[in-house]
């Protein structure tokens, strides 16, 4: 055996275990931080891989609606190239004024009695002067029975010049059928609370179809 270093034999040989030692100590830290970098360096690579994948998954998707979006564009264009609308009525402009022919007529808010169902020509035997007035009603279903809002019209008038609200209803007994009426309003007015009732006239009257320009 050779030793290089001076000194006892002993000594040389302990400080050849020490050398030994640290360069066993030198190669184990240098292999471990070499793993360390092949781990780095694989984890670097596999979550490349993962995104370049994502990404192309996603331009592929992309790719993807887009081409069902036009084949259904497409296909809906093909099939109202080959639909046929049809219609019944006339436009015709006359003095600047728009005119459609063939449609049914709108129906009015106010529906106003015919000449015979005025009876304009009626007079009494006395040739007295006749005032003619007619009734619309409104009703509305309320528990068993109904709410009645009458509208008084004077001949040709547009707006009612009395308006009165209340509740209707018929009930069988023995003797027959008998209709039971309460008066709940007037002329847009609650009429006041009976003392020995049960029927609160505040919310009947809340079913009343008043006249709007009433």
């Amino acid at each position: 055996m050779n030793y290089v270093a001076g000194g006892t034999p002993e000594n040389v040989a302990l400080a050849q275990q020490v050398n030994s030692r640290l360069r066993a100590d030198s190669s184990y830290v240098a292999a471990r931080a070499f793993l360390f970098r092949a781990l780095g360096f694989g984890a670097f690579l596999c979550l490349t891989g993962i995104g370049v994948g994502a990404a192309a998954y996603g331009w592929a998707t992309l790719n993807q609606f887009d081409t069902a979006a036009e084949k259904i564009a497409a296909a809906m264009q093909a099939a109202l190239s080959d639909v046929t609308l049809k219609t019944k009525g006339e436009v015709t402009l006359t003095d600047n004024t728009l005119k459609l022919e063939g449609l049914p007529k709108a129906a009015t808010g106010t529906p106003t009695p015919t000449k015979a169902q005025l009876g304009s020509d009626a007079a009494p035997a006395s040739k007295a002067a006749v005032n003619t007035t007619f009734t619309v009603f409104k009703q509305v279903p309320y528990l068993d029975g109904q709410i009645v809002t009458g509208w008084n019209f004077k001949d040709n008038a547009e707006q009612p010049y009395q308006q009165y609200c209340y509740f209707s209803r018929r009930s069988n007994e023995t003797k027959g059928q008998v209709e039971i009426k309460i008066d709940l309003a007037m002329d847009g007015k609650t009429l006041p609370q009976p003392q020995k009732s049960d029927v609160n006239l505040e919310i009947l009257a809340r079913n009343c179809v008043w006249h709007e320009k009433g």
